[in-house]
């Protein structure tokens, strides 16, 4: 299966934080390898450039846009949590939150 794009991601790793608990961004990477039946060669696949996987890639750059759009917040390093505007961007039932949907977000805006 191919690796989802990172607004793809975006979604499943907010509805992952929105039981309030800091998470980690390894066990981000697991649990959606597991949402979306990543083989172990799947997550092995390497960018271009050779130096990050690129399931880790994708996953950071939706962590990245969500916490520029204020839905998530660093909880330490590696760490993070959902804010009350992603508890409240949840209760909405998007069915897809991409960089569209984050643009209703002043801060992510100003970006």
């Amino acid at each position: 299966m191919p690796i989802p794009d990172f607004q793809t991601l975006m979604l499943p790793v907010l509805q992952i934080a929105g039981d309030g608990q800091p998470h980690s961004t390894g066990e981000v990477i697991e649990i959606i390898a597991s949402h979306f039946g990543l083989s172990d060669e799947d997550r092995k696949e390497l960018l271009p450039s050779g130096g990050q996987f690129r399931l880790d890639n994708r996953i950071h750059w939706s962590l990245t846009y969500l916490k520029q759009a204020g839905l998530l917040e660093s909880a330490g390093r590696g760490r993070f949590c959902i804010t009350q505007r992603g508890i409240d961007a949840l209760r909405s039932g998007p069915s897809r939150i991409d960089r569209q949907f984050l643009e209703q977000f002043p801060e992510y805006l100003s970006q």
